[in-house]
């Protein structure tokens, strides 16, 4: 870290006297291990700081490199210990504490590093830097509030200190305060953000679409396709991955932005082993890694399938980094595991030697490029097959994932080229889904505030999937269909007011956009059924939102597009037997839904088809899925225990043909 160099280059050394001979030869062997140092020697380095410590013990910058080279060996016990030694002596040491920060984060203490750093004294007051990486700690932490506060204290003493900026956006976004972020985003670009333009750019495009601020969102998004396009396959860059899936349908700028991410992940990662061909053994031991095994989307639509994976052909180990929020579904979901394992407070390393020494034959992540990912575990390699799977509706760009599951028309292979992933395609579809879910009980219009005889379009997707072009299209229907109203999700404060105000400019009556507010997915289920047509958003389509509505018998329109993130709903319809609701152009869109706007009885019948669905169709039938899916690991595994590198895994049979889609 740029502290220790400062450190080592600006520091006195010690003033000798006719008797110090010990003194001077321990700081000859200082100099020696900085010489060491430079040459990334660390190895030599420790022993020549061991030297300089044992004959001068009490000199802190002695210390504090012998700590630093321990460091940069993955020796973090013993760096600990150094540091400890020396805030015993010297409690208000503002570079020891900097480094112990750095050190407990080093093995996932997060919140451990935070409370040593907001432990230091006032005898030397810390500068901007300090502020800002104990910000970030706080962060990691999930302290939130916190870092708020001690990011404004650094921003006090160095105003235009760019990446206190941009950490404090991030903060401010993840307490919801979304308006703050971005002012705070936006400064940090004013300031000077250097190589993090990308990241802070693709964020605030992120965050402006979530405050339907289309203008300024459609600039963030024109400069991070630019900034993108200047990436290459070996580009080390942080971004808002997400951001570009779910905002831009240009599947070569996601490949792109995912591979450069992927690779600043890897950064200082080695592989634990490389993996030889070995027979495996009876049962395949599988591991998932994610933090969402609670009462969250993933764990609500693949809770079934872990149930229902063949004991008799697997070992299940569920890897947590998540909250313990214990709810139902995570206590459902432990129960059935054959191991669950807590790796939140451990580092990414820490975490893959866990699982290596598990012996983990395929191990999936089930997060990719989401908040609170961590695809550091992956970089280095503690298992010989690994999956990305569900979390994320992109490639991982991760040269450490061998494999993507998808299906035909998600990930079709003829779009292989744009995945760094060989894809391995489930023969339906990709998504799992859980019969044991609550089916819709009756629920009345008007205590939804739903009008009794109107024509009732929703529009449940969160406000980031929607976009001016989406929007114009949904006012242009409501003209169109003077009985029907609007029904969207009220996923935050401001979007009914900045939605009403959108609508208003385009010619449309605002209390004609009626808003849900969040609840319960049992309350959830129940309300949607009382819609009549579900609009899809593109290029991002609802994922588990359009299954949650086929689930509760509402038709789904979608325009399917090119990435995998607006391909989902395509496929969701093709396996429940709706393939026609499926278009590939705006106006055969547009033209179903009126087609279906004006036919009550087409619409009963779609609705009596969804109903029988959930026992007959493909997309509710858990037990085949369940099956497939074991096998799709298995195909993997083998082709690893017979020395043969990753290739894709398709399907046999006329749904490879399937034009539908595809």
């Amino acid at each position: 870290m740029q502290w220790v160099s400062l450190v080592m280059q600006t520091t006195n050394p010690p003033v000798f006297g006719h008797k110090s001979k010990l003194l001077k030869q321990s700081h000859q062997q200082w100099q020696q291990g900085l010489a060491l140092s430079k040459k990334q020697d660390w190895v030599g380095a420790v022993k020549l700081f061991e030297r300089a410590c044992q004959g001068n013990p009490s000199d802190t910058l002695y210390r504090l490199n012998l700590a630093r080279a321990y460091l940069r060996l993955r020796r973090p016990d013993e760096a600990i210990r150094e540091g400890e030694i020396i805030l015993s002596a010297e409690p208000d040491n503002v570079l020891a504490r900097q480094f112990m920060g750095e050190c407990l984060v080093f093995v996932g203490r997060d919140s451990d590093a935070a409370n040593v750093m907001l432990s230091v004294g006032t005898a030397i007051k810390p500068g901007a830097d300090y502020f800002q990486m104990l910000g970030n700690i706080l962060f990691s932490a999930k302290r939130y509030r916190e870092a708020i506060k001690i990011l404004l204290e650094g921003l006090s003493m160095e105003v235009d200190h760019a990446m206190s900026h941009y950490r404090l956006g991030l903060c401010f976004n993840a307490v919801g305060m979304k308006s703050e972020a971005v002012e705070c985003l936006t400064t940090a670009l004013l300031v000077g953000m250097d190589g993090g333009v990308l990241a802070t750019r693709s964020l605030m495009g992120f965050i402006n679409r979530e405050l339907c601020q289309w203008d300024k969102s459609q600039e963030d998004l024109r400069e991070t396709e630019v900034l993108l396009d200047a990436l290459t396959p070996t580009s080390i860059s942080w971004s808002s991955v997400f951001a570009v899936v779910t905002c831009t349908g240009d599947v070569l700028r996601q490949l792109r932005a995912a591979q450069a991410c992927a690779n600043f992940v890897v950064a200082g990662a080695k592989p634990l082993q490389t993996w030889q061909a070995a027979p495996l053994p009876a049962k395949l031991r599988v591991g998932m890694v994610s933090s969402d095994f609670h009462q969250h989307a993933t764990t609500i639509l693949m809770a079934e399938l872990i149930e229902k994976m063949d004991r008799n052909r697997f070992e299940l180990v569920l890897y947590s980094h998540g909250v313990d929020d214990a709810s139902p579904m995570r206590q459902r979901i432990k129960a059935v595991a054959d191991d669950f394992v807590e790796i939140g407070d451990i580092s990414d390393e820490q975490a893959a030697r866990r699982i290596r020494d598990d012996k983990i034959n395929v191990l999936i992540d089930l997060k990719g490029h989401t908040v609170n990912g961590r695809l550091g575990i992956f970089a280095w390699r503690p298992a010989p097959v690994q999956v990305t799977y569900l979390g994320f509706p992109g490639t991982s760009g991760a040269s450490y994932i061998d494999y993507m599951i998808g299906d035909p028309y998600v990930s079709p292979l003829s779009e292989a080229p744009f995945y760094s992933e060989k894809l391995a395609l489930m023969p339906h579809c990709y998504q799992p889904n859980d019969r044991q879910r609550a089916l819709p009980k009756p629920q009345s219009r008007r205590a939804h505030g739903l009008p009794q005889d109107a024509l009732v379009l929703c529009g449940f997707n969160q406000p980031f999937k929607l976009s001016p072009e989406v929007f114009d299209l949904w006012c242009d229907l409501l003209k169109r269909l003077p009985h029907a109203v609007l029904w969207l999700l009220a996923w935050t404060d401001d979007v009914p007011l900045a939605l009403r105000r959108e609508a208003e400019l385009r010619g449309v009556d605002p209390s004609r956009l009626i808003f849900a507010p969040k609840m319960h997915i049992n309350e959830h289920i129940s309300r949607f059924a009382l819609a009549d047509i579900y609009i899809d958003s593109w290029p991002c389509n609802g994922h588990t939102t359009v299954s949650d509505a086929l689930w509760s018998g509402v038709p789904v329109v979608t325009y399917a597009g090119r990435s995998f993130a607006s391909r989902v709903a395509a496929s969701l319809l093709v396996n429940v037997g709706l393939p026609d609701l499926v278009c590939h152009d705006l106006d055969t869109y547009k033209a179903k839904i009126l087609e279906l706007a004006g036919d009550v009885s087409q619409r009963q019948a779609l609705r009596a088809h969804l109903h029988r669905a959930r026992d007959t169709a493909p997309l509710f039938n858990s037990d085949q899925y369940a099956h497939d899916f074991g096998e799709l690991l298995w195909r993997m595994a083998e082709r690893q225990a017979e020395g043969l590198p990753p290739d894709h895994i398709g399907i046999q049979g006329p749904l490879a043909q399937d034009k539908a889609v595809v």
